[in-house]
């Protein structure tokens, strides 16, 4: 039960999020909400996830491990049955406000019941489970999230979330030990630096969205509150290290090793919100494949981070130096980028896309566990800056995966206009291949319609493929920057003399 319990606390915030990023689309129809006011929920969701999860051993050192994970799972089942039922913006950010604060910890929880009650080999098997639950959660979350959307259920989504939630509930009253809170020393909270810690993120990661918006128009508003989070996170920092028992004991985990392996989580869950974006965008509205066709595809490649993960589990006991692994998780990223930079709009999702989806999965289930266990190597023998570690480390995967979907964002509305203006300007009378296609496109209508409908018709499908290509050079061009980006990891691996 307990194994069954760290595993389902890792799985459940990969799960959670994926789905959730999956089926933006669909839940934004179902609510009438635009793109705007997600990505303001997401920005809510993220920054209070940031401070639920700076708030975790405070919280630990109060009530116990035990009740601190009941009352995690009991928010976030309230949060994902306020998101079933929601049927409007307010009700829905209210639940994923609510899921945050419970769930946002659920990770962070799971690593610390590794710590705090297994030894030898059973903390090795419960590494095993934390694994597990991360790539099970990222491979099943497209599939499910596709089979609701399909079946016109997307509410499925969030009564999924709302079971496991209930029975991380009921297995952490069974499994976790009823020890007594740790009060040796106890940290201290200030409201007021708890407040600006939440405000300030919200404002980064909000501000970083409104750049979707505000890229060709009015950019000042958005940078200025981007400059202010900025600040704002800085003096909560700022005080955690003056503060003689901070949240987050920042003076002992900052070493050399430490943010090197920061920067590797980082680089890692950017690319995790960023492809998380542009695979779907790119299935659906660049390839036109249906949700469920979509979710089988992404499921099915996502779905070799479990093998990559047991095959990695395997070898690393018996061979436990990191520079092959992330060498070789890097290449996959590499080449996974290549080979996406390499389609076209009649690429096949089985043959073309399903390959480098596996090797995307080769890539985070490579580089985030041996990252895992070489960045935390040098904290493990004290129990608090191991957990404040830990929480630093997390606060920044909310915030890497918020920012690299909105990097994606951005960076694909300034590829597909600049693809467009290329392209637009090919469509004109004096092209031979623009007067053929229309031609071909009226024929093939004006079986069916009048020869003034057919050329209307004619000229929109002509602009529906012109969106489309100019949608399919922008997936590729980010797919391109993947490529390079993984080169340039592989090289900072080969290069560096901090984990050996």
């Amino acid at each position: 039960m307990l194994y069954a319990t760290i595993l389902l606390l890792s799985l459940m915030e990969f799960l959670q999020a994926g789905m959730t990023a999956f089926a933006a689309a669909p839940i934004m129809g179902e609510l009438s909400m635009g793109p705007e006011e997600f990505n303001l929920v997401a920005a809510a969701y993220a920054s209070v996830a940031i401070l639920a999860i700076s708030m975790q051993r405070w919280f630990v050192e109060r009530i116990g491990g035990r009740r601190f994970v009941q009352l995690c799972a009991a928010l976030s089942v309230g949060g994902a049955i306020l998101c079933a039922t929601s049927n409007e913006l307010s009700t829905f950010l209210a639940g994923r406000t609510l899921m945050a604060l419970g769930g946002g910890a659920f990770f962070t929880s799971s690593r610390m019941i590794i710590h705090h009650t297994l030894e030898g080999a059973k903390r090795f098997i419960g590494i095993r489970c934390l694994a597990s639950g991360l790539a099970i959660g990222i491979a099943v979350a497209p599939w499910l999230a596709a089979t609701a959307v399909s079946h016109d259920s997307w509410t499925a989504i969030y009564w999924t979330i709302a079971g496991l939630a209930a029975a991380v509930f009921v297995l952490a009253g069974l499994s976790l030990p009823a020890a007594p809170p740790e009060r040796s020393k106890p940290s201290e909270m200030q409201a007021w630096q708890q407040l600006l810690l939440v405000c300030a993120s919200f404002a980064m990661l909000y501000s970083l969205q409104r750049f979707y918006y505000d890229f060709y128009g009015d950019v000042l508003p958005a940078m200025l509150m981007f400059a202010g989070g900025a600040v704002g996170l800085l003096f909560y920092f700022r005080g955690q290290v003056r503060n003689a028992r901070p949240l987050l004991r920042l003076r002992e985990v900052l070493r050399v090793r430490y943010l090197f392996g920061l920067a590797v989580f980082f680089f890692a869950y950017l690319m995790l919100g960023a492809n998380n974006y542009v695979i779907p965008a790119m299935l659906l509205g660049s390839l036109g494949y249906a949700w469920e066709t979509v979710g089988h595809v992404e499921g099915l490649g996502l779905s070799a981070a479990l093998f990559t993960w047991i095959v990695l589990s395997r070898l690393l006991p018996r061979s436990p130096a990191p520079r092959k692994y992330l060498v070789t998780g890097f290449a996959a990223l590499a080449l996974f980028g290549l080979l996406l930079a390499r389609i076209d709009s009649e690429a096949n999702a089985w043959t073309h896309v399903l390959p480098a989806l596996a090797l995307n999965s080769v890539f985070l289930l490579t580089v985030l566990p041996v990252t895992a266990m070489q960045t935390f190597r040098e904290m493990e023998h004290d129990e608090s800056v191991f957990s404040h570690a830990q929480q630093l480390k997390n606060m920044m995967a909310q915030a890497g995966i918020a920012i690299g979907i909105t990097l994606a964002t951005i960076g694909q509305q300034w590829r597909t206009a600049v693809h467009y203006s290329t392209l637009s300007a090919q469509v004109n009378p004096y092209n031979p291949l623009f007067d053929a296609t229309i031609e071909q496109l009226q024929r093939a209508f004006a079986a069916s319609m009048a020869p003034a409908e057919a050329a209307k018709a004619a000229l929109a499908r002509v602009a529906q493929m012109l969106a489309q290509q100019a949608s399919m050079l922008a997936n590729i061009d980010h797919f391109a920057a993947i490529a390079v980006l993984g080169t340039l990891g592989i090289a900072v691996i080969l290069r560096q003399k901090v984990f050996r």
